[in-house]
């Protein structure tokens, strides 16, 4: 298959199957990386920190991203179409339906068994940016030494600022962290 038919098909997939937003997508961008060799996990993470850094779904972000890396500007309007595609016709789709059945107890279960799906999804996604970002799973030595401590120091603070303090932009936390980083080396 031609490589932007490729990208098609990947990003279809994942807006078809990637329940829950933006970040649910990650699962599937991995898998994407895996199998076509365009990116690797490190890229992933930092398609997440330039994607959540960027205004616009964090998905509709990194669908561009690659599309973008791998095929240039048709690639950057094609990736993120692929990815809102699906959603469109199901959306499309389901109103119509939802609107004869919203009452329906198995409409209702339905909708309860795909919130804990994707809450699986986006945290096996996320404890793959955790082993990317906070850990060094090369080290040998004792269990202290697998965490990358200055990072891990950092992400706690940005966990807490943004939990604490709801009312600090997200954009000021990345600035912050680079800044940090740089100064630091983290």
């Amino acid at each position: 298959m031609p490589g932007i038919f490729k990208l098609v098909y990947y990003f279809f997939t994942t807006g078809l199957f990637a329940v829950g937003g933006g970040l649910a997508t990650l699962p599937f961008l991995y898998d994407i990386g895996k199998k076509t060799g365009w990116y690797t996990a490190i890229d992933v993470g930092n398609m997440v920190a330039i994607a959540q850094s960027t205004p616009g779904p964090t998905g509709i972000n990194m669908a561009t991203y690659v599309g973008f890396k791998q095929f240039g500007v048709l690639g950057a309007i094609i990736g993120p179409v692929s990815l809102v595609l699906p959603s469109l016709i199901i959306i499309i789709i389901v109103y119509r339906i939802l609107d004869k059945f919203k009452e329906s107890q198995t409409v209702q279960s339905v909708f309860y068994g795909l919130r804990p799906a994707s809450s699986g999804l986006i945290l096996a996604a996320a404890f793959s940016v955790i082993q990317i970002s906070l850990l060094d799973m090369a080290n040998k030595g004792s269990i202290m030494g697998y965490f990358r401590w200055p990072a891990l120091a950092l992400a706690g603070l940005i966990f807490l600022l943004q939990y604490y303090k709801k009312n600090i932009h997200p954009i000021f936390l990345i600035v912050l962290a680079g800044i940090i980083g740089f100064v630091f080396k983290i």
